[in-house]
């Protein structure tokens, strides 16, 4: 099992900036890749950007793509997302995912992932 817990969510004006950070622990060994999800109100759950633990290779959805920047610090377990010029349609709760080895790579998809945070909400003002 793999534990993970996300911080740094809050309140921010358009166009300001926010890191939000996910500590994983237990079976890190297997985790093979770590990824963001978000969760707007009445909308789906959707990918947001992935990173592949032990190369680190990075992968974005389009619509944040020069915006979001996704990272890991592999000493700590933990894994980042900065965001820079928020906009207010970036509101909603974001989840951090493990994929365990194994699991596939199709870090874009949900249902891949094996372990997920319990969320952490940004709210983006206009």
């Amino acid at each position: 099992q793999v534990q993970l817990v996300e911080s740094g969510g809050g309140l921010v004006q358009a166009g300001g900036s926010l890191r939000l950070s996910c500590a994983a622990s237990g079976r890190t060994f297997s985790m093979y890749a770590m990824g963001w999800f978000r969760q707007a109100p009445g909308k789906e759950c959707e990918f947001v950007a992935a990173i592949r633990w032990s190369r680190g290779s990075t992968y974005y959805a389009d619509s944040v793509k020069g915006r979001l920047t996704i990272s890991r610090e592999i000493a700590k377990n933990t894994v980042y997302l900065q965001m820079n010029s928020l906009k207010p349609e970036d509101t909603a709760v974001y989840y951090c995912a493990a994929l365990d080895i194994g699991s596939g790579t199709n870090f874009r998809d949900q249902k891949k992932y094996d372990y997920w945070g319990q969320g952490t909400q940004v709210t983006v003002s206009s």
